[in-house]
């Protein structure tokens, strides 16, 4: 066969021969691609070098490409001349942030009335009317009249069963409760204090006056403390920095203040006293030392981390303050407003409805992942790591 093979070659015309070698260099010239692109895929599915990648990545962020450098410098003048142009921009941002300021002013005045209802309401100062309760649930206009009946006359039973609740118990203890960012903050023994809370009320800083916005905690008479309000004020600023114009981004909370709680003897929340043995090093007799520590609770939000006048602050207090400020603002733009949707649990549902389309493409690609794993020849189920939840301890 090798004869044969040998004479055919040598028969062939020499043309011939370039287009075999043309192809066979190009077959070569796959295979070599294919083999980059498998390299590439392993390369890709290192956590290890995909870190070091994302690491070298976040360093070009936001580094000059060297393009502006090449530019001849009557270009580059022109270029400052719009860097002036998006500085006065910002100024004017600035300036309509301040009069959103004034409408939010001007539209709480609007709101408050029916907040004030709603708070009367929930502390039973105001029973509402019949027509006031009238509300028409989705899943009742399927419901036929025999059975809407029965449901209320079952309703109606229940009521005659129970004691005559006054206002609607736990109001906001249970928007706490509901809502991830407040219920992290809560610690068992603030619930029994924040069963008395009747009201949070926002108000904003008077005409004229720099902006800023406080928080009003309304208690009613209880055995914790004799405050009836306890209140945190959030400043604002609404005005680009000079040595960084281009970073302005609307208002941004500059600090904020709490207040003193004035606790009834023993019922301080926010300390706990503990004891410790101590062991003298020449005696060597043991003695038992009370001590006052900070506690963990939610009445530590009156109480936040001053801003120094630098400015300057060590990282654990600026991330106390970050999440300080997170929640703040949190309160006053959505748990105030749409008090009732978090007690019920609707504005929950509408805020994890922001996140389902995300979730579901994750579910996807983890699909996807396993696909590719069952139908890899190599692949081995019995390698396969279990997840971390499932490992024992």
């Amino acid at each position: 066969m090798a004869d044969i093979d040998n004479k055919d070659q040598a028969e062939m015309d020499p043309a011939d021969m370039e287009d075999v070698e043309e192809v066979e260099e190009e077959e070569t010239g796959e295979d070599e691609n294919s083999k980059a692109r498998q390299l590439t895929v392993q390369m890709m599915q290192n956590p290890q070098i995909l870190a070091a990648l994302q690491e070298r990545l976040d360093g070009l962020n936001g580094s000059p490409s060297g393009y502006m450098e090449s530019l001849p410098k009557v270009v580059k003048r022109r270029v400052n001349a719009l860097k002036n142009l998006q500085v006065k921009c910002a100024h004017i941002e600035a300036k309509f942030y301040e009069e959103v300021h004034e409408l939010e002013r001007k539209y709480a005045a609007l709101y408050q009335p029916l907040f004030d209802k709603r708070s009367d309401i929930v502390k039973a100062a105001y029973e509402p009317t019949d027509e006031e309760c009238e509300w028409k649930a989705d899943e009742e206009e399927e419901l036929t009249d025999e059975m809407k009946e029965k449901a209320k006359l079952e309703e109606e039973k229940k009521d005659e069963e129970k004691e005559d609740p006054k206002g609607i118990p736990e109001f906001w203890l249970t928007v706490f409760k509901n809502v991830d960012l407040l219920s992290d903050m809560l610690q068992e023994h603030d619930e029994p204090i924040l069963k008395h809370l009747q009201d949070i009320k926002v108000k904003f800083s008077d005409p004229g006056q720099p902006m800023s916005f406080t928080l009003e905690f309304h208690f009613e008479a209880n055995d914790f403390f004799t405050n009836t309000v306890l209140t945190k004020t959030y400043k604002m600023r609404s005005e680009p920095d000079e040595s960084d114009p281009f970073s302005f981004d609307g208002p941004e909370i500059m600090c904020c203040t709490g207040c003193t709680i004035d606790w009834t003897k023993g019922k301080n929340v926010t300390l706990k006293t503990i004891k410790k043995k101590q062991k003298h090093k020449g005696r060597g007799t043991v003695r038992t030392v009370t001590k006052t520590v900070p506690n963990d609770s939610f009445f530590n939000f009156f109480t936040p981390p001053e801003v120094p006048e630098n400015g300057e602050l060590d990282e654990d207090s600026e991330a106390v303050l970050a999440a300080d400020f997170e929640i703040g603002h949190f309160i006053r733009e959505r748990i105030v407003p749409r008090a009732v949707l978090y007690f019920t649990g609707e504005a929950i549902e509408d805020d994890d409805d922001d996140y389902d389309e995300e979730g579901e493409e994750a579910d996807d690609e983890e699909g996807e992942e396993e696909a590719d794993e069952e139908n890899d020849p190599d692949y081995d189920p019995k390698d396969a790591a279990p997840p971390a939840e499932c490992k024992q301890q």
